[in-house]
């Protein structure tokens, strides 16, 4: 009888144990996939990667060395121009996207609008000594950027606050209605002759790049691949940008975020 007891209380030990190790279980994510957790090897990378810094520092010198044989061979008739991006070229957003993660939240307005305001988008490493060189040859640069041009004010502010020269009304260049930015650079070549673009997205250089899928951008890529490390610049960003809203996500923005992780999943090669 004395056993049966013994039993009978190890066994409601046991059973309340268990019970309790249950209760303490975190209930799943109840609203399904996690909205950015597909950016957060990217979003490490650019914050703590040594070779990210070693990448925009190497894109920095070949733009200057560019530059140097440009003006050593200057024939040009307007005065010199270089358009750069804003975003993840000249300026470091990803505290942002750190954000977001930290929120599991997508894209949102007022939380970028929230983030601009702050003025606190740190330097691209290598940005700040190579405009300050630019100036110092002669050069005019013009920052055509699509942050919206009700955030003129803030981004100028941004600009001035790290240094950067020619951040004023006239060289900032923000979006209006339209996010392509022919027109704009147009604009710029009414008055000066632009020797080098400096971007982290495609369409930062040419129209040719607007709205094209994933087979035309590596194509156009492909066609005009002199111009790179020569004209074009380009900045690594893994995070965001044409290749996935255009390319990968195929321009359609309406995707649940389900959808959006099927389709990443899809389109990754393997063997």
């Amino acid at each position: 009888m004395k056993n049966k007891i013994l039993i009978s209380l190890f066994t409601f030990i046991i059973c309340v144990g268990c019970k309790s190790q249950v209760t303490q279980i975190k209930p799943e994510n109840t609203r399904g996939v996690p909205v950015k957790e597909h950016i957060i090897q990217a979003l490490l990378w650019q914050q703590n990667a040594a070779e990210y810094k070693a990448l925009t520092y190497q894109a920095y010198n070949l733009a200057q060395f560019q530059l140097d044989k440009i003006l050593t061979k200057n024939t040009f008739k307007k005065p010199i121009a270089i358009v750069t991006d804003i975003d993840e070229t000249v300026l470091d957003n990803s505290p942002y996207s750190g954000k977001q993660v930290e929120l599991d939240e997508n894209y949102s307005s007022l939380r970028w609008t929230e983030w601009v305001n702050k003025k606190k988008a740190g330097v691209i490493p290598g940005a700040l000594s190579f405009f300050k060189y630019a100036k110092s040859k002669g050069v005019e640069i013009f920052y055509i950027s699509n942050r919206s041009s009700k955030q003129t004010k803030e981004t100028i502010e941004n600009l001035k606050l790290k240094g950067f020269p020619f951040a004023d009304e006239s060289h900032v260049i923000l979006k209006n209605s339209n996010s392509e930015k022919e027109t704009r650079r147009n604009y710029v070549r009414k008055t000066h002759e632009i020797v080098l673009f400096l971007g982290d997205n495609l369409s930062d250089f040419s129209s040719i790049f607007e709205n094209r899928s994933t087979i035309q951008r590596n194509k156009s890529v492909d066609s005009l691949k002199t111009l790179f490390g020569k004209k074009y610049i380009v900045f690594p960003n893994p995070i965001y940008g044409d290749w996935e809203t255009k390319g990968i996500l195929e321009g359609k923005y309406k995707w649940t975020d389900f959808q959006k992780d099927s389709i990443r999943h899809k389109k990754i090669l393997s063997y």
